[in-house]
């Protein structure tokens, strides 16, 4: 099996290469700045806003399974008509695609938990090019994979734990809220449930989130203790003071996902417990 990682030299996509299964025959993935350093992944250089250089790569890597595990942030050239452009492809080579998107499809303000039979309502330029992406996935792939995950967290490498650092150290302006609630997931548990997911004959929505719903300064305290630094040296605030756009709470519910996966996805009370394993 041919299986091809779209954003391989990102965090995840680099996890995604790292644990790559003996089931993929073959394994190539993509790079816009630079190619990744695995050396079990052919590297192909993409830029996803190019149908032909796109077109080009899909001919020359011929996958069975399109793993598209690219951000683009708020570019909506990138995000929401990379994602589509992807899916339409998809669906034309008959091609397994499993779209991995975000929690930022979500408002926050449904006071609750947002399982996977909820729909989009995006406040962000972000969350709407990730829903966008979404909907064409759904609708051109009905045996393709939807998988919204939350914030990634692993080995000090995300950018949450550099900025932890970096407020810590006194090297960076700026503070943790402590009203904007996410569920982290460590990027290993994530990297292996898109395997199992990708691997398996799965289709649908899936949620791939920890259990734990934290706030950004009290996931800040729990990295600082980890590390052996001071956690009253992190700056708070309230995100509703600052007038930024984006939902607060947005706590994705992964019960019924969990139910269908061997992966354990843990929480980030677990994984950043000091153990050396976060």
């Amino acid at each position: 099996m041919t299986v091809l990682i779209i954003g391989g030299s990102g965090f995840l996509g680099a996890e995604l290469v790292r644990q790559a299964a003996s089931a993929v025959g073959r394994l190539a993935a993509t790079f816009h700045s630079r190619p990744g350093d695995d050396s079990r992944a052919t590297w192909h250089h993409l830029d996803l806003r190019d149908p032909i250089r796109l077109e080009e790569v899909l001919d020359t890597v011929a996958p069975a399974v399109l793993i598209n595990a690219t951000s683009g942030g708020a570019d909506w050239a990138v995000t929401a008509e990379g994602g589509m452009r992807l899916a339409q492809a998809a669906a034309n080579r008959s091609m397994r695609l499993v779209h991995v998107s975000s929690d930022a499809v979500f408002s926050g303000t449904a006071c609750g938990w947002y399982d996977e039979s909820c729909l989009p309502a995006p406040l962000t330029p972000y969350g709407a090019a990730k829903a966008a992406a979404e909907t064409a996935v759904r609708l051109l792939c009905p045996g393709g994979v939807v998988a919204r995950t939350s914030l990634i967290i692993g080995h000090g490498r995300s950018e949450h734990e550099q900025l932890v650092h970096a407020l810590a150290d006194g090297t960076r302006e700026g503070a943790l809220f402590t009203d904007d609630i996410r569920c982290p997931i460590h990027v290993e548990d994530l990297a292996a449930a898109l395997w199992e997911i990708a691997l398996s004959d799965a289709a649908g929505v899936f949620h791939l989130a920890g259990p734990d719903a934290l706030s950004r300064y009290e996931l800040g305290e729990l990295i600082t203790c980890r590390d052996g630094l001071d956690p009253a040296r992190l700056p708070a605030a309230r995100r509703a003071d600052t007038g930024l756009p984006g939902g607060l709470d947005v706590r994705l519910d992964s019960r019924a996902t969990q139910q269908r996966l061997r992966t354990r996805l843990r929480g980030a009370r677990e994984f950043l417990s000091g153990s050396g394993q976060g």
